[in-house]
């Protein structure tokens, strides 16, 4: 199991206590710490805990996600955002899914209301309260379901083969800040002949946090890393947030344009305005 960090050490703790309730224990976790020191009086997992510590502006995920990936020391690398609270079912059914057969494996996430969370909650209670994201395809109840479109790679819970992962070069630490980087290694994955594979049981619940819509907080890089993908896939990546963009009148863009014309970088008030501190999703 890995994860990344900066701040939301409350977060990692839920996660942290999800995975001593799972039915098959992680072989490790690994959390990979984009600040300077570890968190204290972290609860136990269930499993041994290995720290890393991977600097960097902006917030270095693609870097991140490497050095953890290079540090674990399973045959199964599984990659969950620390802001999601592992089903008790997860690392099972991941375990499960790669026994069966080599793909990208892809579990599902319900997203949780803000206000926090009850004491002790367990599945039951996460499953009433969680809501499915509505651009997300339904999910088995067990088993597996071939996805055509590994572009459905989400970075908040994923696992996949060690050696599928070294083999392809891990993520491209060239996509800085925020966006592009999963869907940049789903492709290469995909060309690489690994099959992508929707995963029943391997649910997780994502704690709320205020989002931005549409995210302008991250607008520099997310115009840069949809460029680079663009120069080497040949077409563009973040669609829905680049038509947000445009509608906004920040950008001359289109699904047909070779490139992305800045007209005007937006100014604070309208970051501020974008703020959406109850919605569930971006």
């Amino acid at each position: 199991m890995l994860t990344l960090v900066r701040g939301r050490a409350d977060r990692l703790r839920h996660l942290m206590r999800g995975l001593a309730r799972q039915t098959a224990s992680p072989r490790e976790l690994v959390i990979a710490w984009m600040q300077p020191e570890a968190e204290p009086d972290l609860p136990d997992p269930g499993c041994p805990v290995r720290h890393l510590h991977v600097p960097g502006e902006p917030m270095p995920l693609a870097a991140a996600r490497n050095r953890a990936a290079e540090a674990a020391c399973s045959d199964l690398l599984v990659f969950l955002d620390v802001d999601c609270i592992p089903g008790r079912s997860l690392v099972a059914a991941y375990a499960g899914a790669a026994a069966r057969t080599d793909g990208l494996f892809l579990g599902e996430v319900l997203y949780l209301p803000p206000g926090g969370l009850p004491a002790d909650s367990d599945d039951a209670t996460l499953d009433r309260l969680g809501r499915a994201h509505p651009a997300r395809p339904p999910v088995p109840e067990a088993g597996l379901r071939p996805e055509p479109d590994a572009g459905q790679l989400w970075g908040l819970s994923f696992a996949l083969p060690a050696r599928a992962w070294h083999a392809g070069g891990g993520m491209d630490e060239a996509y800085a800040g925020y966006g592009g980087e999963e869907t940049d290694l789903a492709a290469r994955l995909a060309g690489s002949g690994l099959p992508t594979f929707w995963v029943g049981g391997a649910r997780a619940y994502h704690q709320h946090h205020p989002v931005h819509v549409p995210p302008l907080q991250h607008f520099a890089p997310i115009l840069a890393n949809a460029a680079r993908f663009r120069a080497r896939h040949g077409r563009w990546c973040m669609t829905y947030w680049l038509g947000q963009f445009r509608d906004a009148g920040l950008i001359a863009w289109d699904e047909e344009a070779e490139s992305i014309r800045l007209l005007r970088a937006p100014t604070a008030p309208e970051i501020a305005a974008a703020s959406r501190p109850d919605a569930l999703f971006s």
